[in-house]
C-alpha cells in the first residue's frame, strides 16, 4: 500500500490549509471492541448502569496490549504517516497515549481550554505545565485522535479550529530551541486563533483523525447517553525518546506537516 492508496491529493492539501484529516476505518472495529472492553474494566464503571458512571471523565494510562498495537499500526496508518510526515521520519506505535473516558454529565470537566498539546519535557517533568513545544516539533511528529467508539456532535468530540496551525509558527518562532511551555503557548494560541472556525472530531470506531502538531484544540461536556473512548497518542519522529525533529524546516525536501509551517511563517 503506498501513501496515494490512503490520502488523496485533496485530503493532503486540506490537511495543509486545516490542520487535520480523518482517516476513515483506519483500524477494524472489532478491534475497538476488544479495546473498549478493557477499557471498561478499568474505568471501574458498569457499562449497563449509568448510576456508575459518576465522573465526567476518567483518565486511563497507556495501553500496549494486542488491540491496541494492532489499531496504532495498520496498513492505512502507515501510508498516511508517510504521506504527512515522510518516510523514514516517524517511530512505529507500540501503543496508545492516553484515553480520557468522557461520560455523560452536567458537570464541567475542567478541561475545556484551548490548546496545543506540548510534546517534550521542561525543567519538572511530573509538572505538565511546564512541558514545551517548539518550532521543529521536537517529541511530535503528529497529534492523533483514535476513536474506539462511535462519537456524535453530542458525545464530546474533540473541537477543533480549522486552520489554527497556521497561526503557531510565528508566536514559536521567536522562542528558538527552548520553545513555549504549555500555558504560555495555550493562551498565545487561543487568542490568536479566535476567529478560526470550529470543526468536531466525529465519526465511527476506527476512525482517526491525523493532526498537525500545532493544531489549536479543546476539550468539552458530554451531553449525549453512552460514554466516549478516544486515544490520543502522538505520533514520535525518529531519535532516542522522540526526541528527534520530522524534517529540515525550512531547507531539504518538505512534507505536508513541515508545509504548514513554512506556510504559517510565511515562507
Amino acid at each position: 500500500m503506498t501513501a496515494t492508496d490512503t490520502l488523496s491529493n485533496a485530503q493532503i492539501q486540506a490537511f495543509v490549509e486545516d490542520g487535520f484529516v480523518r482517516l476513515e476505518e483506519a483500524f477494524p472495529r472489532e478491534l475497538a471492541e476488544q479495546g473498549r472492553a478493557i477499557l471498561w474494566r478499568d474505568t471501574g464503571c458498569d457499562p449497563e448502569d449509568p448510576a456508575t458512571w459518576t465522573q465526567p471523565v476518567v483518565r486511563l494510562g497507556h495501553y500496549a496490549q494486542e488491540p491496541f498495537r494492532a489499531a496504532a499500526d495498520t496498513p492505512r496508518l502507515r501510508a498516511a504517516f508517510d504521506a504527512l510526515v515522510g518516510e523514514g521520519r516517524w517511530q512505529p506505535q507500540g501503543s496508545l497515549g492516553t484515553f480520557p473516558v468522557r461520560f455523560p454529565s452536567p458537570d464541567d470537566p475542567g478541561d475545556g481550554g484551548w490548546h496545543v498539546e506540548a510534546s517534550f519535557s521542561g525543567e519538572n517533568a511530573a509538572d505538565f505545565m511546564s512541558w514545551r513545544t517548539n518550532l521543529r516539533s521536537r517529541g511530535r511528529a503528529l497529534l492523533m485522535l483514535f476513536l474506539f467508539s462511535d462519537v456524535g456532535e453530542d458525545d464530546a468530540p474533540t473541537r477543533i479550529r480549522a486552520g489554527s496551525h497556521l497561526d503557531v509558527p510565528p508566536i514559536l518562532e521567536p522562542a528558538g530551541e527552548e520553545g513555549l511551555d504549555f500555558r504560555t503557548l495555550a493562551e498565545a494560541g487561543a487568542a490568536a486563533s479566535e476567529d478560526r472556525p470550529v470543526a468536531y472530531a466525529t465519526g465511527r470506531a476506527g476512525d482517526v483523525y491525523l493532526c498537525h502538531p500545532f493544531l489549536v484544540h479543546a476539550a468539552q461536556p458530554h451531553r449525549g447517553t453512552r460514554p466516549r473512548f478516544m486515544a490520543q497518542p502522538p505520533l514520535l519522529p525518529p531519535g532516542p525518546a522522540g526526541e528527534g525533529t520530522p524534517g529540515d524546516l525550512l531547507d531539504g525536501d518538505g512534507s505536508p506537516v513541515l508545509d504548514a509551517i513554512r506556510r504559517g511563517l510565511g515562507r
